[in-house]
C-alpha cells in the first residue's frame, strides 16, 4: 500500500466492483486478496486504489483483467494422485454400495475453473461403473465465478502440458486427438454440465452425492467459510461426500461433518448437523417450464375477494376503490361505500387513524407496517392486528393508489401473553438452579479456555498452511505465464530466422553485385556479387561509410544519385560508370539506384544493383 492509502480507499474498491459488476470479494482473505489487486494494478502502471478505481470507471475491459488476476484459475488433472487413488478405491465403492443399481448420482464440482477437476471426476466415475452405466446415471455439475474460465472449460479442448497428470491409458479412451491438442469424449462430455454460481451470494445445488471443492476455501476469510460450508451441508444428500483441497481442514466445523479420512480431506455430512438453519431454493440448471393461463382479470378478482386477511384499497385521491369480503364483515363495509372519501368511513380511524398513514406511504412511496394494534369491539372482545399499508405504482412510477392490510394477530397476541406468563414461572425455577450452574460454569469456562487456545493455535497455523499454498499457486501461476510467453518469442524468434535465412539466400543467389545503404550511407547489406565485382569481404564493407570504402568504383559520381533515393521514395535511375575489377582491370559498370522503403512509403535507405557491361 502506497504513502498516504488507507485501509478504507482498498475497501472502496471492493464496494465498487460490487456495486458495478455485482462481484462480491468482501468474503476474501484481505492479505491475498490485496496482493492480487496490487498485482494488477502495478500491470497497468497505477499506483493508488482510488486512481485505479478510476480506470475500471473508463476502461470497461479491466473488470476482466482484474478478475482474471484475482480469480488465480491453478488446477490440473488428478491433483494429489493419492487422495483421489483413495476417493476411486475406498470412498466411491462404499458410496455405490449404499443405492441402489439404477439410483442417480449427482456430483457438484464447485470452483471448477478451466474444467479439469470436472473431467477428473468424469474420468474416476466412468472407470468405477462403466462408461454405459455412467451415462445413464451420473451429472456432474461443475460451478465457478469466472465466465471465461468456464467457456474453455465448456470447450473440454486441452494440450499436452495440461495432460500430463492423466495416466496414458485414460488419455487413449477418454480423449480424441484434434489439431495437436485433446478434446474430451463428447457422449461423455454431456453429462458435464456447466455454469455460473458465487459460493457467496447464489444458491447451492441440491440432493448432491459427492461435493468437490478443492483450494477454493482458503481464499475466503473464517466468517466466509462457515457460510459457504453451511451451503454444502444444505447441499449434500444424506451421508453425501465432500472433498477438499489439501490445504484446507474442517477444524471448526465438526458438528456439520465427519471426517472419513483427515489426510485426503473427505468428510461426510452428518445427519443430525445444522447447516446454519437457512433453507435454498436451487435456481442453478432449472428449465422454465410456464404454460398460457387465460381469464386472469376475473381469477384475480375472485382471489382478491376470497383472502381470509382484510384488504382494502384506495385511489391516489383517497377514494375506497375496492374491499374484500373479510374486510366488509370485519369493518361493515358494502358496495354503497365503494367510491366514498377515506375520511368519510369510520375505518379511517378506527381500528387505527389510518390516513396519516397512507399519506405518507404516498408521499414517501415506501411500504408501512403498524404493529400492536388493538381495537376492542362493541361486545368488549378485543382484536390485534399489523396493518400493512403499501403504496401502488404504475410503470410511469405515478401513484395508483394505496393498498391496506389488516392481519389479524389475535391468537398470535394471546399466545405471547401465555408465554410471558410461563416465561415468569420458569425465572423463578431458574433462579434455584442457577447457584449449582455457576459452579459448573465456572469449570466449564476454564475447559472451554484450554480448548480456545488448542483452537487458536490451531487455526493459526491453517491459516499458515493456507497463505503458503496460496503463494504457491500465485507462483506457479506467474510460472505458466512466463512459459506462454517464453514460448511466444521462440516461435517468433524462429519465424525472423527463417525470414533472414529467406533474404540471405535471395541476396546470394543473385550475380549482380547488390549493396543496400541505411540512411547515413553506411553499408547495411553487401552480397557475394559484391565481393566477387571489387574484391572487400562482407564483413569488411557492412557498417562502413560507402564512400569511405576502398574499391575501384567512382563513388562520387554515386553521390548525387544515392541522395536523390534518399530523398524521394519513388526515386529509380540507371547509369553506366567507368570503374576498376577487384583483378585490377577496366570495366564498365552498369548501376541501378532506386530507393529502399519502408512499410509507411517513405524512403528508409537506398539499393544499388551492379552488373559488369
Amino acid at each position: 500500500m502506497s504513502d498516504g492509502e488507507t485501509s478504507d480507499d482498498f475497501e472502496e474498491v471492493l464496494r465498487y466492483l460490487k456495486e458495478s459488476r455485482g462481484f462480491d470479494f468482501t468474503g476474501y482473505k484481505r492479505a491475498s486478496l490485496m496482493r492480487r489487486v496490487r498485482h494488477r494494478m502495478s500491470q497497468v502502471g497505477i499506483d493508488t486504489h482510488l486512481d485505479y478505481i478510476d480506470h475500471l470507471q473508463v476502461n470497461a475491459d479491466e473488470f476482466n483483467a482484474l478478475f482474471n488476476t484475482i480469480l488465480i484459475n491453478v488446477t490440473g488433472f488428478f491433483r494429489d494422485v493419492e487422495a483421489w487413488d483413495y476417493l476411486r478405491e475406498d470412498v466411491l465403492s462404499a458410496m455405490l454400495a449404499e443405492r441402489g443399481p439404477d439410483d442417480p448420482i449427482r456430483v457438484w464440482s464447485a470452483g471448477c475453473a478451466s474444467g479439469e477437476e470436472a473431467y477428473s471426476l468424469a474420468m474416476t466415475l466412468a472407470e468405477t461403473l462403466g462408461v454405459d452405466r455412467f451415462r445413464q446415471r451420473v451429472k456432474i455439475y461443475a460451478t465457478d465465478v469466472d465466465e471465461e474460465a468456464l467457456t474453455h472449460a465448456r470447450q473440454a479442448v486441452y494440450g499436452e502440458r495440461e495432460l500430463q497428470g492423466v495416466p496414458p491409458e485414460l488419455v487413449a479412451k477418454y480423449f480424441e486427438a484434434q489439431n495437436g491438442r485433446f478434446a474430451f469424449r463428447k457422449d461423455l462430455r454431456r453429462s458435464v454440465i456447466f455454469g455460473r454460481n458465487d459460493l457467496v451470494q447464489d444458491a447451492p445445488i441440491s440432493r448432491i452425492d459427492l461435493l468437490v471443492c478443492r483450494n477454493t476455501l482458503m481464499y475466503f476469510n473464517q466468517e466466509t467459510q462457515a457460510r459457504i460450508l453451511g451451503r454444502f451441508h444444505f447441499a449434500l444428500a444424506p451421508r453425501g461426500v465432500l472433498f477438499l483441497g489439501k490445504a484446507e481442514m474442517l477444524l471448526s466445523h465438526s458438528r456439520i461433518f465427519d471426517p472419513i479420512d483427515l489426510k485426503r480431506r473427505l468428510f461426510r455430512r452428518t445427519v443430525t448437523g445444522a447447516g446454519g438453519g437457512t433453507h435454498f431454493v436451487t435456481q442453478a440448471f432449472v428449465q422454465d417450464r410456464r404454460i398460457d393461463v387465460g381469464g386472469l382479470d376475473q381469477l384475480r378478482e375472485h382471489a382478491f375477494s376470497a383472502s381470509p386477511v382484510a384488504q382494502v384499497v384506495v385511489t391516489g385521491d383517497d377514494a375506497l376503490a375496492l374491499t374484500n369480503r373479510q374486510a366488509e364483515t370485519l369493518f361493515g363495509l358494502g358496495a354503497k361505500d365503494v367510491g366514498r372519501p377515506l375520511r368519510d368511513l369510520d375505518l379511517s380511524y378506527r381500528p387505527v387513524e389510518l390516513r396519516g398513514y397512507v399519506e405518507q406511504a404516498r408521499v414517501e412511496r415506501r411500504a408501512l407496517r403498524i404493529k400492536e394494534v388493538e381495537w376492542t369491539r362493541s361486545l368488549g372482545e378485543s382484536l390485534w392486528f399489523e396493518v400493512h399499508v403499501n403504496p401502488l405504482l404504475g410503470k410511469d412510477g405515478l401513484v395508483l393508489g394505496v393498498s391496506i392490510v389488516f392481519h389479524d394477530v389475535t391468537a398470535a397476541r394471546r399466545l405471547l401473553d401465555d408465554l410471558e406468563h410461563a416465561n415468569r414461572q420458569l425465572e423463578s425455577a431458574y433462579e434455584e438452579l442457577q447457584s449449582t450452574n455457576e459452579e459448573l460454569e465456572t469449570t466449564n469456562e476454564e475447559l472451554q479456555s484450554t480448548v480456545e487456545e488448542l483452537e487458536t493455535t490451531n487455526e493459526e497455523l491453517q491459516s499458515t498452511n493456507e497463505e503458503l499454498e496460496t503463494m504457491n499457486e500465485e507462483l506457479q501461476s506467474t510460472n505458466d505465464e512466463l512459459q506462454a510467453i517464453n514460448d511466444t518469442l521462440r516461435e517468433r524468434t524462429l519465424e525472423l530466422d527463417q525470414v533472414n535465412e529467406f533474404l540471405e539466400s535471395i541476396l546470394t543467389s543473385l550475380r549482380a553485385g547488390v549493396i543496400v545503404l541505411d540512411l547515413r550511407l553506411c553499408v547495411i547489406a553487401w552480397n557475394r556479387g559484391a565481393e566477387e565485382l571489387w574484391g572487400v569481404r562482407r564483413d569488411e564493407a557492412e557498417g562502413a561509410h560507402l564512400f569511405n570504402l576502398d574499391i575501384g568504383l567512382p563513388v562520387d559520381e554515386l553521390r548525387q544519385v544515392v541522395r536523390q533515393a534518399l530523398a524521394d521514395a519513388s526515386f529509380l535511375t540507371e547509369l553506366k560508370l567507368d570503374a576498376v575489377n577487384r583483378k585490377g582491370r577496366s570495366v564498365v559498370v552498369r548501376v541501378v539506384c532506386s530507393s529502399l522503403r519502408s512499410n509507411s512509403g517513405t524512403p528508409n535507405g537506398a539499393i544499388l544493383v551492379m552488373e559488369q557491361s
